[in-house]
């Protein structure tokens, strides 16, 4: 445990348990009866939570990957070179089998929970370090993809759910584990993938189709952890190399290694890794497709169908990297508060300070309970008749991204704010924290596209929004300011209904208030009186502040409660 230097300053806390000191997570898992992974789960906890591990986050961060090009005597090599402690983040990663926990068959003793298990693990990684949460993530979202694809299944899958990681560049059946990536923006369209122009024409005499060989011309203007060792692209399908009309062609998704079947590099030219302002660690990178060698996976024209079943489970993991983040940073401001001496008492003895970290850990606590919500309607929607978990998974997940990843931006702020100019010395951990906070929310949509998904995912499927209704009357069922909010929410949306302007310029207006309203039913059902008195009063009441935090006056005994919970550390 770190300790109060003599000085009053206050190093960063590491040596601690991050699963042992966090209530809220703890009881998540218990609702989830998600025990069989618990042991696992705690010596994960206690590993992330190291300061051996924080050593290697930092080093992953400090010195970001490189491009080499060529090797020494002019060949096209396309290599990305990466500071040994990335690797040893990679590696741990792996082996606590997080990548294909959510599809793995459960434990004996385990009815349920292997997604609550899996969010879990993740969210205690997020924490220690994040970018490496990027191939871990489209990894785990591509395995419901490439099981429908039984040929191409069955050569990868040992690789795509090895407990080992390979930092080998090297052909797919000399790998004894596999990273996927994605490549679907294109520089003309971003988020508009309907708006791409790479082509995908089949190799030799094959004819194409579902399994066969393609080869893919165009450019990827984010191709996502280029050394993964495969990629999952949307290219149109064009009958030929010169298809005059391939542009105007259907869009489908291709399998596309680094390495041909026949032992050499694939065509997948890296122009340049971004300079990003966050998310150092982790390679993001342009590419040329200069006839790249591909399969076509999914069904011929069904490529954003296909793409966005990965991008369903992706959309999952930027909210729980930002509560990740938003945890993190909260920690890190109650831990020097509580050791910073200012005015002649420690920070987090004043009242206004005490204010400022309630709120940032109710808003943690909120959007740790609405992550699990998700993750466990992510494990009940597969079964015939489950509307409401459907619900939401469909709706509430990307109005969590929406919401949850904009929250945890600000929040970052405030808690580096906690810290003072200590806190914004570019070398601690929560600018890294405020750095890579915004890619969440710019990742696999942005905040208009996820609300508007909001949106039509509620138009679309009537059953599923009365679904969700439902279950959002019964978790307000006992508290007035929630009913209220839920029947304003319900009545802006049948005036919405008939003006199709406001339904999109109202659109993160009325997604805020479904998250909060969501937020708020979860914290009533789950979380102890007096925080869910503090956050429904907060977030819901007629004064309620969505501000800066410590802008709602909450009583002290709240306060109290909550910052004695929040943080439980063991001396």
């Amino acid at each position: 445990m770190a300790e109060r230097d003599k000085d009053n300053l206050v190093d960063e806390l590491v040596d601690y348990d991050p699963l042992g000191s966090d209530p809220a997570l703890q009881a998540a898992l218990a609702r989830a009866q998600a025990q069989a992974w618990l042991p696992g789960l705690q010596q994960h906890a206690r590993t992330v939570g190291s300061s051996a591990f924080a050593q290697w986050a930092d080093q992953a961060n400090r010195h970001p990957p490189q491009l080499q090009q060529w090797d020494a005597r002019g060949r096209r090599i396309d290599q990305v070179e990466f500071h040994p402690a990335w690797h040893q983040v990679l590696a741990h990663y792996r082996a606590q089998q997080l990548i294909d926990m959510p599809f793995a068959d459960a434990p004996e003793d385990a009815a349920s929970g292997r997604w609550t298990a899996w969010a879990a693990g993740f969210y205690l990684h997020g924490q220690a370090e994040a970018g490496s949460l990027c191939p871990a993530t489209m990894t785990t979202a591509a395995i419901p993809v490439l099981r429908k694809e039984p040929a191409l299944w069955a050569q990868i899958a040992p690789g795509i759910t090895s407990a080992h990681h390979d930092a080998r560049d090297a052909p797919l059946a000399d790998k004894t584990a596999l990273w996927v990536g994605m490549g679907m923006t294109e520089n003309q369209g971003g988020s508009d993938v309907r708006s791409n122009t790479t082509v995908a024409y089949p190799q030799g005499a094959t004819g194409g189709g579902r399994g066969a060989a393609y080869r893919l011309q165009g450019h990827k203007w984010f191709y996502s952890v280029p050394m993964a060792d495969a990629h999952l692209v949307v290219a149109r399908m064009a009958s030929s190399a010169a298809d005059g009309h391939a542009l105007q062609a259907p869009l489908a998704c291709f399998w596309v290694p680094r390495w041909q079947p026949d032992g050499t590099r694939n065509q997948v030219l890296v122009q340049r890794l971004k300079d990003k302002v966050g998310n150092r660690s982790n390679a993001s990178s342009e590419v040329l497709l200069d006839d790249a060698y591909g399969v076509l996976v999914g069904e011929e024209g069904r490529g954003i169908a296909t793409i966005m079943e990965m991008a369903t489970v992706t959309r999952l993991c930027c909210v729980l990297g930002s509560c990740a983040l938003l945890r993190q940073a909260t920690v890190q401001a109650l831990w020097s508060a509580r050791h910073r001496q200012a005015f002649g008492a420690a920070l987090i003895a004043q009242p206004l300070m005490q204010s400022v970290l309630a709120d940032l850990a109710l808003e943690s606590e909120a959007a740790l309970l609405l992550a699990m919500q998700l993750a466990q309607a992510f494990e009940g929607s597969s079964a015939p008749g489950q509307t409401t978990a459907q619900a939401w998974q469909r709706a509430m997940t990307p109005a969590a991204k929406f919401w949850v990843c904009k929250r945890a931006i600000a929040c970052s702020a405030e808690a580096m704010e906690v810290l003072g100019g200590n806190g914004y010395i570019d070398s601690s951990a929560l600018a890294r924290i405020y750095r890579e906070a915004p890619v969440n929310s710019i990742w696999e949509g942005s905040g208009n596209v996820m609300c508007l998904d909001v949106v039509k995912a509620l138009q679309r499927e009537p059953d599923l929004r009365d679904a969700l209704w439902l279950d959002l009357q019964r978790m307000a069922a006992d508290d007035t300011p929630i009913q209220q909010a839920l029947a304003r929410l319900q009545g802006q949306w049948q005036a919405m209904a008939q003006d199709a302007w406001a339904q999109q310029a109202q659109a993160r207006q009325w997604v805020q208030q479904l998250v909060l309203v969501a937020q708020a039913g979860l914290m009533r059902q789950h979380a102890a009186p007096a925080h869910a008195d503090a956050f429904v009063a907060s977030r819901l009441g007629p004064h309620a502040s969505l501000g800066v935090m410590g802008a709602y006056p909450l009583a002290k005994a709240q306060i109290s409660a909550i910052l004695s919970a929040s943080l439980q550390l063991q001396k």
